[in-house]
């Protein structure tokens, strides 16, 4: 079994690729981000800076826990979104919270990856059978478990 900086790097590359993905799909298959969408970048991008951390960190349990907390967040966020495709007519669409995401400063001067321009209920396309907010929540989970799994490790490193 790998060692957990094996895990953790492996867990930081794959957050990163996640979100390369997420503009190839907006830039390239213009699929414009939603609110929940933006959020989920957030979260994907904390995990990844914090799994990076805690692979080089001394005190790796305590950046893994943090990376957990980042990657709870964000499954409740795929959650979310799902919810609002399971239920027609109750987008997140246009809000304050869409207004509020695209205030916040990483979104006015990196708009390319964190403005929110879509609506929630539009996600509907699929790739591989699972459609965009599936994957994440599938992701996440799996970002999820694999963060337990270090924590419960008793290997110092």
């Amino acid at each position: 079994m790998p060692n957990n900086r094996t895990i953790l790097m492996s867990l930081s590359a794959i957050c990163f690729a996640l979100i390369g993905a997420a503009l190839y799909l907006q830039h390239y298959k213009d699929m414009l981000p939603c609110p929940l969408c933006v959020i989920q970048r957030y979260a994907f991008f904390f995990c990844g800076l914090i799994c990076l951390a805690a692979a080089s960190a001394k005190q790796f349990k305590l950046w893994s826990f943090v990376g957990l907390a980042g990657s709870l967040t964000g499954l409740f966020f795929a959650g979310k979104q799902l919810w609002v495709l399971a239920h027609p007519g109750r987008s997140c669409g246009i809000d304050p919270m869409q207004t509020m995401l695209n205030q916040v400063p990483t979104a006015i001067y990196l708009p390319w990856i964190f403005e929110a321009d879509g609506l929630c209920e539009d996600a509907v396309d699929k790739l591989l059978g699972l459609t965009i907010p599936q994957w994440s929540t599938l992701w996440f989970a799996i970002i999820s478990v694999s963060l337990l799994v270090v924590l419960a490790r008793r290997s110092a490193r």
